[in-house]
């Protein structure tokens, strides 16, 4: 049985609904033609002068060209990646030789030749499809040490080993209580195995944060109070596995478990616009009642966000007037 780091994940066809994707395309196609008009004319003058007439040329090639990506990418999306690599290379070529044949009806002689501007156009598409599944395999090894997190750290010992004496205690006061809590934990063990590079419902999420909530508040009783926020919570919308959760642990782990009081914990989750806002706020205890580790779930989460989202997510914190605040921001996007 090969290991979790041995997995291999299947590539992925870049997002070209994301903007951080169809940003990244047209700066990389501009600096391209920057390059090559520098290659063909070391003067800064001639060199700047071309690049102006190939950019004439190129910008509205490019926006009619992402239209496209954006219209197809739901379609692609289904697609096997090399299959779809092929697609989208044959529709941007497609799309440039009649853009090209279009204005050269108006502009005559004075355009490239229609092969000149096919393979060019070909090779820039494949040479950025080949930049976004390097930058894909960059974030790959975060998939892996999730996936390792998660079967290792994110339930930490001390929560399944108290969890089960508390589950032991149950059995004879409140037998439906602990059948009840053991399904939850068979049901959050499960969901820590699942793929993490396939999207989840929130409403999966939510749920799953609600049993997590129920064993906490077996194991904490009374210091543990959870308020829930939800209503305006997009139940439809999508993210990945396992990123709230484990935020919500950390609260519980690092604000109301070191406490001696009663330890208030906020989750609040909305849709603002075409945006996904989730909060989750703990205690922000002194320095001597902290724990350390809270980091490296937080950098394997906002990790996780890139992969998936590119730049269109956020992870902050934030700490006042005695509280810890973790907020996530993703775009909405529906099943």
């Amino acid at each position: 049985m090969p290991s979790i780091r041995q997995n291999v994940y299947p590539d992925l066809l870049p997002d070209f609904r994301n903007l951080a994707v169809m940003a990244r395309v047209l700066v990389g196609v501009n600096a391209l033609a920057l390059a090559g008009a520098f290659y063909a004319s070391a003067a800064l003058g001639p060199a700047l002068d071309r690049f102006i007439r190939a950019a004439a040329f190129l910008e509205p090639l490019l926006l009619i060209e992402l239209m496209a990506l954006f219209a197809a990418s739901p379609w692609l999306a289904r697609l096997p990646y090399w299959l779809g690599g092929l697609s989208i290379i044959v529709l941007v070529t497609a799309l440039a030789g009649g853009y090209h044949a279009a204005l050269r009806t108006v502009a005559g002689e004075a355009m490239p030749s229609p092969a000149r501007t096919l393979v060019l156009t070909a090779l820039v598409a494949a040479s950025l499809l080949g930049y976004f599944r390097l930058h894909t395999k960059a974030f790959s090894p975060a998939l892996a040490e999730a996936r390792l997190q998660a079967l290792q750290a994110r339930i930490r010992p001390h929560f399944l080993f108290n969890s089960l004496n508390a589950v032991l205690a149950l059995i004879r006061r409140d037998p439906k209580r602990a059948e009840r809590t053991l399904e939850d934990l068979a049901d959050l063990f499960r969901t820590l195995m699942a793929d993490v590079r396939q999207f989840v419902r929130l409403a999966d999420e939510i749920a799953l944060l609600e049993r997590y909530a129920e064993i906490e508040q077996l194991r904490l009783g009374e210091r543990l109070r959870i308020s829930w926020e939800l209503d305006a919570a997009p139940s439809d919308a999508l993210l990945p596995p396992m990123v709230l959760q484990p935020l919500l642990e950390n609260a519980i782990y690092h604000g109301v478990e070191p406490g001696t009081g009663v330890g208030d914990v906020l989750v609040r989750i909305e849709r603002r616009g075409e945006r996904v806002h989730a909060a989750i706020e703990n205690p922000h205890l002194e320095a001597g009642g902290q724990r350390t580790g809270n980091r490296m779930a937080l950098d394997n989460i906002r990790e996780r966000l890139a992969l998936f989202f590119d730049a269109e997510a956020r992870l902050e914190t934030r700490i006042a007037n005695g509280r810890y605040r973790v907020e996530i921001e993703i775009p909405y996007r529906r099943t």
